[in-house]
């Protein structure tokens, strides 16, 4: 129990040192993360019904508000889906701009802010059942903007747009690797993060 609480008391102690990193060196932690997604996105599977595939960006985003926090892990996404947009090309396929997948990667945004937030602020938070609920939840909340960009370029493209047809292109392929996903950041998460609060 000793070893345990030891544990815990340096990863809090690097928990806090995180939170009080100097300006430029949270601004090269969150150049780094937007890079990790940008690696990661190209681990990509193709699916030949749908034009959005199945990448490993989404676990560089998952952990990126628990590694840095809400506003500068949601900084990190921000940087990525800017940078793309203007032309790096480092999304899936060494692509840029905002193609079919572009309210995903919009939607990393406040997924991230969202995870950073519940992870800084509630200790409760930071169990293993809470986080795997969290990172479920950060996946619906990037969904959405993925869902309605892709109904848009759909319709731009000429494709016949209907309820179905966007989950089925846009959802209902990516739920359960995507829950594996959240149960690998969950559990990551759950290694590295304090569950107690010894700031008293």
């Amino acid at each position: 129990m000793q070893a345990i609480s030891s544990i815990n008391r340096i990863k809090y102690g690097l928990f806090q040192k995180r939170a009080s990193m100097s300006i430029p060196a949270k601004l090269l932690m969150v150049v780094a993360m937007a890079g990790l997604t940008g690696l990661l996105a190209q681990v990509r599977i193709p699916l030949p019904f749908t034009p959005v595939p199945v990448t490993g960006q989404v676990l560089a985003m998952l952990m990126a508000g628990v590694l840095l926090g809400r506003w500068w892990g949601g900084a990190s996404m921000a940087v990525y889906a800017a940078a793309g947009i203007a032309g790096v090309p480092w999304f899936a396929g060494l692509a840029s701009g905002l193609g079919a997948t572009g309210g995903y990667i919009l939607g990393f945004i406040p997924a991230a802010l969202f995870l950073g937030h519940f992870v800084d602020k509630y200790v409760e938070s930071r169990r293993l059942i809470p986080l795997m609920g969290l990172m479920l939840a950060a996946t619906l909340i990037y969904y959405i903007p993925g869902a309605a960009w892709l109904a848009l370029w759909m319709k731009s493209a000429g494709i016949a747009v209907s309820f179905t047809s966007v989950i089925m292109a846009g959802v209902a392929p990516f739920i359960l690797i995507d829950t594996v996903k959240a149960v690998i950041a969950g559990l990551v998460s759950f290694a590295i993060v304090p569950k107690q609060d010894y700031s008293a």
